[in-house]
């Protein structure tokens, strides 16, 4: 057995569980009892010793400072530092939070705002910018920002424009809170009143109607204008569309071209054929990332290349850089004639390991085709990987029951792991059937890489039985599987989704009554062998029900078979632009990730060669019946959002 194992029945495990209850309940004195009975030496009494500072209000910096210096570099004083920091930055000791900031790995806002208050109180300014920067934000900032600020102000470095810019980011970001606070630092001639801003939050329509309040004479007026046109498109395009056409005289050429986005891009993520053209009354409105992505979208589904590769090329560069943008810009490349420029970025593409390297490697053809190759860890980097301090106390966390503190260690632990130490590490979580690290893990490996371990099959004979019971693909099951839990048995999503396969508590009762079980309970769905056959029967079912295509039961699995059946077209379609236009990010990402992982898996289990692209199919198109039969969802369709 592993060092590591070592913990896993130390003397002192039952206190440690206790001062960890006592922590999460903020319970001091019941924390002080237990750690009485934690041994020094045990390997979480750093853990004890740390919820202990985190629970005392005012510790003692001396007695923090120490405890950073006895830890450095831990998931542990990564966190008792940034809450340090708060505390310090709160009493102005802006000599320490000097000292302390840049010691932090994962800053937050309110730590950017307490650093660069700090520098400011000194007589800095090299970092000026920088704290310019915090203030173009649609989000609530934290209030501690609010004097930073208001020196920003004050002195002429965030002018009255920037102003302006910030409230029309916090409306697009659909926050009118935050644009009644900044509102405040407007002349008030301009500003829009808070009466106004809620009554356009509450009905749009009414905000845009012919007794509208609104005066157009006024910027403030005209901005909320632009967000109640957002509003209105986000529900439908025939409304939104006649609002505008109304308030157009009264905007300025700049704000009817905003506005025209912001219609465009709502219909778009409806796949509604008039988004193209207003994407091109927008014209050189400065578009959001996201109102690119969904142009680009709308060109893919519309088969209009150059709207595509326009719509790519206006993207910041970290954006247009992402493996989907790249992929997308040499099919766009390739159907307008630069089949040279398009071979290029293909040829990037394929040397990474994902659903859009496998599809630029089959754009290439079989001659760019590589055999994956597992690398293997030695016993060495194993056993030295199981000492590490952060492993150790993350396997000890695991065995106690504490697994999101063991994941949140495990995760700080591998952060700057090499490719040999990130396999061994991988290789170690398998083999206490820690799935879901063991994959994540593997997945961070850079140039060395083992697809055994990525693609890991635990419960291999339960799958095949399922499958061969359903007529389904093995391989694409393990796909789904992987996607949905990870492996682990125990899996409980926010919407009450539970096990392998992630089955609704009604999805579970539906497909007992179809297979003649009886006294079906939803703790039935933590058992492995009832879950995985519930899960393939599902599968089965919504791939017949629309008409056969795995692309369409995989987004049906995930968001419902009627969201799957109204994002067709009325036309077929190739079934990677149904997926790139899938209006949910989430479903989206899943059925790439499940596709994928079933090409993986595929491999693994020797099965026939299959191209990708062949694998994804078509989308037929769009049946006159609005949705398949109502039934129960499966997956986290309840939890789906606009995205």
């Amino acid at each position: 057995m592993l060092a590591a194992a070592s913990v896993w029945a130390a003397p002192g495990d039952a206190a440690v569980r206790q001062a960890q209850q006592a922590y999460e309940a903020r319970k001091p004195a019941s924390l002080e009892r237990a750690a009485r009975d934690v041994p020094a030496d045990h390997v979480l009494a750093p853990y004890v010793e740390f919820w202990r500072l985190m629970l005392t209000h005012g510790a003692a910096d001396a007695r923090i400072a120490d405890f950073l210096a006895r830890h450095p570099g831990s998931r542990m004083a990564e966190a008792l530092r940034a809450d340090w920091l708060k505390s310090l930055g709160a009493r102005e000791a802006w000599t320490q939070v000097l000292a302390e900031s840049p010691r932090l790995v994962r800053p937050e806002p309110v730590h950017h705002c307490y650093a660069r208050r700090a520098e400011w109180a000194q007589g800095q300014r090299a970092r000026l910018g920088e704290a310019v920067a915090l203030w173009f934000t649609g989000r609530d900032m934290p209030s501690a920002c609010s004097p930073l600020f208001a020196q920003l102000i004050e002195q002429g470095f965030i002018s009255q424009e920037d102003v302006w810019r910030r409230l029309r980011l916090a409306f697009e970001a659909g926050n009118p809170n935050v644009a009644r606070v900044v509102a405040q630092s407007l002349p008030e001639s301009q500003r829009p009143t808070a009466a106004h801003i809620d009554l356009a939050t509450r009905d749009p329509a009414r905000a845009l109607g012919a007794a509208s309040p609104l005066d157009a004479g006024r910027r403030g007026d005209r901005e909320i204008v632009l967000y109640a046109l957002d509003l209105l498109a986000r529900r439908g395009s025939g409304e939104a569309e006649r609002a505008l056409l109304r308030w157009a005289p009264q905007l300025t050429a700049d704000e009817t071209r905003a506005a025209w986005a912001h219609l465009a891009t709502w219909a778009a993520r409806r796949h509604e054929p008039a988004a193209l053209a207003w994407f091109a009354r927008a014209g050189a409105a400065p578009l959001t990332d996201f109102q690119r992505e969904w142009w680009a979208r709308a060109g893919l589904r519309a088969g209009d290349w150059p709207a595509v590769r326009q719509a790519i090329d206006g993207m910041r560069e970290t954006l247009r850089a992402e493996p989907v943008w790249r992929y997308w810009r040499a099919r766009a490349l390739a159907a307008t004639g630069q089949a040279a420029a398009a071979r290029a970025l293909f040829l990037a593409l394929s040397r990474e390991h994902h659903y859009y390297g496998q599809l630029a490697q089959e754009e290439l053809g079989p001659v760019a085709q590589a055999p994956l190759i597992n690398v293997k860890t030695g016993g060495e980097v194993l056993a030295e990987v199981s000492r590490h301090p952060g492993i150790a106390r993350a396997v000890a966390l695991y065995e106690l029951g504490l697994r999101q503190d063991a994941t949140q260690e495990w995760n700080w632990a591998v952060r700057e792991f090499s490719d040999p130490q990130l396999l061994a590490a991988a290789e170690l979580a398998r083999r206490m059937e820690w799935y879901d690290r063991a994959i994540n893990t593997a997945e961070r490996t850079r140039d060395l890489h083992d697809f055994e371990l990525r693609f890991i099959a635990p419960y291999r004979e339960l799958a095949q039985k399922a499958a061969r019971e359903n007529d389904i693909d093995e391989a694409w099951v393990f796909g789904l599987m992987r996607q949905e839990s990870r492996f682990i048995s125990h899996a409980h999503s926010r919407v009450g989704a539970s096990g392998l396969m992630q089955i609704m508590p009604a999805t579970g009762r539906w497909i007992a009554q179809r297979l003649g079980i009886k006294g079906f309970q939803t703790k039935d769905m933590q058992d492995p062998a009832r879950n995985i056959q519930f899960g393939a029967y599902y599968l089965r079912h919504v791939q017949d029900s629309l008409d056969g295509s795995p692309v369409l039961a995989t987004a049906a699995y995930n968001a419902g078979p009627g969201r799957a059946q109204r994002w067709r077209d009325s036309r077929e379609m190739e079934a990677a632009v149904y997926i790139e236009s899938i209006p949910f990010a989430e479903t989206r990402d899943y059925v790439k990730k499940v596709m994928s992982n079933a090409m993986y898996y595929a491999g693994r289990f020797d099965q026939p060669s299959v191209l990708l692209r062949d694998r994804l199919g078509t989308v037929p198109a769009r049946r006159s019946a609005a949705a398949p039969a109502a039934e129960p969802e499966s997956g986290d369709e309840a939890a789906q959002g606009d995205s």
